[in-house]
């Protein structure tokens, strides 16, 4: 009896089949758990971002949250302005940019997906609002409440930002530099809260001083939110000893203005020398694994002619490693600051509160 081997051939097909459609589902339910980096290209594992930046800016529009809109720039022109520059990056090793600009105030995902086919570099953007001074704000903000601005954000990344398919990668909010948060800034840090435990997308929030910064710790606990899900944004403008205490209880501390100021003496603060004395000292307490890194340069600003200026992205490489080397941090602390602390910062997974862990705001 001759056997029909169109019959294994389609076994064979069956098989196949059935092993990618399984494929394709392990890999969707790793993602749900927090295996990937959402960016403008889609999921990636954090172990291909490599060397990363992890708060800078292409484009920045400050006319305000009612007049601003993709209209106000045109994306070639902002390409052959910011390219040349990200360029210069990637030649550094930089392979990946968190970008966080927000809403209402320049972002622009398709812009930066063709950025990353140009330059190579690999783009994350965001979802959430910008509440500094309250400009930046769209009108439905006021009505709103905390839920209401939540559902917006986790509607962004499950099903894209606008019209472009591109989901958000972190959630970028800010709130005021008071001690005492606003009822605003309550509800933007409460809204960020609850979109991260339904999305697991870690929250960086503009800050600056140490006193808002605990504050949102605090609501962050409220809701059950890890301080691990919490990036200080702008950290260098609190003091050490809060530096200190906030990377202790597990937040990310970010220094994140590092450009080079050739007007600052080595031990003024913001040169090169003061960061990496800070750093340094994070070092030394065994807390360089909860300190990110960047410059917040780029700034391609609408309003300006061709754009203004822009501020690279190689300060980090060319100055601050020099320093950080001749305070003895060797390579491996550089890869762990450029490398591994953006990949676990900003893993996308949900970080529940460990109860045993009790936050007060600074007064």
């Amino acid at each position: 009896m001759e056997k029909d081997y169109r019959d294994y051939s389609w076994n064979i097909i069956l098989w196949l089949i059935l092993f990618l459609v399984f494929g394709i589902i392990i890999i969707t339910c790793r993602a749900e758990h927090g295996d990937v980096i959402m960016t403008v290209n889609g999921p990636e594992y954090p172990g291909k971002l490599s060397t990363a930046l992890s708060h800078e800016h292409v484009l920045v529009d400050f006319i305000g949250a009612d007049s601003t809109g993709y209209f106000r720039w045109n994306r070639d022109s902002v390409i052959e302005k910011a390219l040349p520059i990200l360029k210069k990056a990637r030649a550094m090793g930089v392979k990946t940019i968190f970008e966080c600009t927000p809403a209402y105030l320049g972002r622009d995902p398709l812009l930066l997906k063709e950025l990353s086919k140009l330059s190579g570099i690999i783009f994350i953007t965001n979802t959430g609002y910008y509440g500094y001074n309250y400009r930046f704000l769209p009108q439905s903000f006021q009505s709103a409440d905390a839920k209401e601005l939540a559902d917006i954000w986790i509607d962004e990344y499950y099903g894209g930002i606008d019209e472009s398919g591109i989901r958000p990668g972190f959630i970028k909010i800010s709130v005021n530099p008071a001690d005492t948060l606003s009822l605003s800034d309550n509800k933007i840090i409460t809204a960020a809260a609850l979109t991260h435990l339904a999305t697991g997308l870690t929250i960086a929030s503009h800050t600056g001083p140490e006193g808002p910064a605990f504050a949102q710790l605090k609501v962050l606990e409220e809701h059950g939110v890890d301080p691990s899900a919490f990036i200080w944004v702008h950290a260098q403008r609190g003091t050490m000893e809060s530096n200190i205490e906030a990377a202790g209880l597990g937040a990310w501390v970010s220094f994140d203005n590092v450009r080079e100021r050739p007007n600052l003496k080595t031990g003024d603060r913001n040169s090169i020398g003061w960061y990496a004395d800070r750093i340094a000292r994070m070092k030394e307490l065994g807390l360089i694994h909860r300190v990110l890194l960047s410059h917040d340069s780029g700034w391609y600003d609408p309003a300006l002619p061709g754009g203004g200026t822009i501020n690279g992205y190689t300060d980090i490489f060319n100055f601050l490693i020099p320093a950080l080397k001749e305070r003895g941090l060797t390579d491996p602390d550089i890869d762990q600051l450029l490398v591994k602390n953006p990949a676990k910062a900003f893993t996308i997974k949900i970080r529940k509160h460990n109860k045993s862990l009790t936050l007060n705001p600074k007064p």
